[in-house]
C-alpha cells in the first residue's frame, strides 16, 4: 500500500561507529599506573554489585538501553559488511540481521506477580478510500494515533477485483500483511512474485529501496479480499539494509490454547501460553497474536516490558481488565495500552451471544525521529529529499525501477 509512506537517506559506506585503536607496541603502563587501573576496576565491580543489589530496576533499565544501542550498532556493521550491492537479486531469505523476537530475561515475561496494563485510549478506525479503488479502516497513522513507535500505520483493508495498489516504492520501513479472507498477488522490480492466501502473511523489509505492486487475486466471483497491513519503522542503522521478503503460510503458524479451550491464539510472532512463534520474521521485534475468545473465556497474555502495544477488534466486543477498571472495546476499534504493566487481560462475558476476535500487537520502541512522506520513512527531512531524488533518478537502491512495470498492476498504470 502506498498512501502513507516516508522517505529516508540511503547513504552507503558509512564510517565505522567505533574506530578500533590499539596502543603503540612499545608503550607499556608503568607499575604504578597498572596498580591504579587494577584498584579502579575492583572498585567499579564492587559498586556494580552493590547497585545491582539495591537498585535492580535502575540497572535493568540501563542494561536494556545499552543492549539496544550496542546491538543495533553491531547489526549495522554486519549489514554493511555482508550486504550485496548487485542490482540483480534480492537479499537471500536466509540473511537475517534483526533482533530476537522474544527478549531473553525480560522482567515482564518472567514476572512473579504480573500487573495488568492500563488503557491509554480507545477509538474507532473509520473507513476511507486508499490506493486505486480500495477501502481501508486506518487507526495508526491518523491524527488520533500517529508515529506510535515502532508502528507507523495500521490498515484494515478491503480490496475487490479491479482495485488495488499498483506499482509504488518504499524505503526505510517494514510492512506486515495478514490476509483474513481471499488472496493478494504481489510482484516487485527484482522479479519476485507470488500470492498470499487466507491466513497467510508476508513480511517485507523495504530497507534502502524497493518498488512493488499488491493486487487482489481474482477468484472469478468478484469477492473482496480482506486483511490487515501494519507498517513498522526500521532502526536508524538498519534503514540502508537490502530489501527482503519472508512469507509465512497459515500452516506454519502455531496455535496456543488457554482457559480450558475457550481462548485460541494464533502465535504469528511472539509467545503465548508457552508456545513460541516462527523466528526471524521482521528485523524490528514485533509480537503479533490473532486471538479468539469464546463466551466465558479470559485471555492472560504477558508482553515484553516497555514495549508499545495495542489491540484491534476484528469481530464481537472484547472486555479489557486494567486491574482497576474494565472497558468494553467493540468491533473496528483500537485499544492502545500503557507501557507500564506486564500483561493484557481480555475476556468475553459468559452471556455474550458471540465470540470476540482481535489482533494483539506489541513492538519495541525506537528512540529516533520519524520523518515520513508518502512511502518513504526516514529520520530527517534531508533523507526524505534524498529518497525522492534516488527514486526519480533510479539510483542508490532504485536502479531496478528504471523501465520496470509490474504485470499484475499493468491494467491500472
Amino acid at each position: 500500500m502506498f498512501t502513507t509512506t516516508s522517505s529516508s537517506s540511503s547513504s552507503t559506506n558509512l564510517p565505522p561507529l567505533t574506530p578500533s585503536r590499539s596502543p603503540h607496541p612499545r608503550y607499556k603502563k608503568p607499575p604504578f599506573e597498572r596498580m591504579k587501573l587494577l584498584l579502579t576496576t575492583l572498585i567499579c565491580i564492587t559498586a556494580i554489585a552493590i547497585t545491582a543489589t539495591y537498585q535492580q530496576d535502575i540497572v535493568l533499565e540501563y542494561m536494556r538501553n545499552f543492549m539496544r544501542q550496542s546491538t543495533f550498532t553491531k547489526l549495522s556493521n554486519n549489514i554493511r559488511n555482508n550486504s550485496t550491492t548487485t542490482p540483480t537479486a534480492m537479499a537471500p531469505a536466509s540473511t537475517f540481521v534483526g533482533l530476537p523476537v522474544i527478549p531473553p530475561m525480560d522482567p515482564s515475561l518472567n514476572a512473579a506477580n504480573p500487573k495488568a496494563r492500563g488503557i491509554q485510549k480507545v477509538f474507532e478506525a473509520r473507513e476511507q478510500a486508499e490506493g486505486a479503488g480500495a477501502t481501508v479502516r486506518r487507526s495508526i497513522g491518523t491524527p488520533k494515533l500517529k508515529n506510535f513507535t515502532p508502528f507507523l500505520m495500521l490498515d484494515h483493508f478491503s480490496v475487490a477485483p479491479g482495485a488495488g495498489f499498483p506499482d509504488h516504492p518504499h524505503r526505510g520501513q517494514e510492512t506486515i500483511t495478514y490476509l483474513l479472507h481471499g488472496a493478494v498477488d504481489h510482484e516487485d522490480f527484482a522479479g519476485n512474485k507470488g500470492t498470499i492466501n487466507s491466513g497467510d502473511l508476508q513480511f517485507m523489509t523495504a530497507g534502502r529501496g524497493i518498488v512493488h505492486a499488491e493486487m487482489p487475486h481474482d477468484d472469478g466471483q468478484g469477492t473482496s479480499n480482506v486483511g490487515m497491513q501494519l507498517w513498522v519503522d526500521l532502526p536508524r542503522d538498519l534503514k540502508n539494509c537490502e530489501p527482503r521478503y519472508r512469507d509465512l503460510k497459515a500452516s506454519e503458524i502455531p496455535t496456543a490454547k488457554g482457559d480450558d479451550g475457550r481462548v485460541t491464539v494464533k502465535v504469528i510472532s511472539g509467545q503465548s501460553y508457552g508456545v513460541d512463534s516462527v523466528q526471524e520474521l521482521a528485523y524490528t521485534p514485533v509480537w503479533l497474536l490473532d486471538v479468539e475468545i469464546q463466551p466465558g473465556g479470559k485471555l492472560v497474555q504477558a508482553l515484553p516490558a516497555g514495549w508499545n502495544s495495542f489491540a484491534y477488534t476484528l469481530e464481537g466486543t472484547t472486555t479489557f481488565d486494567t486491574g482497576a477498571t474494565t472497558q468494553e472495546v467493540p468491533q473496528y476499534h483500537n485499544a492502545v495500552f500503557e507501557q507500564k504493566g506486564d500483561q493484557v487481560l481480555a475476556s468475553v462475558p459468559a452471556n455474550a451471544t458471540k465470540a470476540s476476535r482481535f489482533i494483539l500487537v506489541a513492538g519495541m520502541p525506537l528512540d529516533q525521529p520519524v520523518v515520513q512522506y508518502g512511502p518513504f520513512v526516514l529520520n530527517d527531512a534531508s533523507q526524505v529529499r534524498q529518497a525522492m531524488m534516488d527514486y526519480s533518478t533510479f539510483t542508490n537502491g532504485f536502479e531496478r525501477a528504471e523501465n520496470w512495470r509490474s504485470e499484475i498492476g499493468a491494467a491500472m498504470m
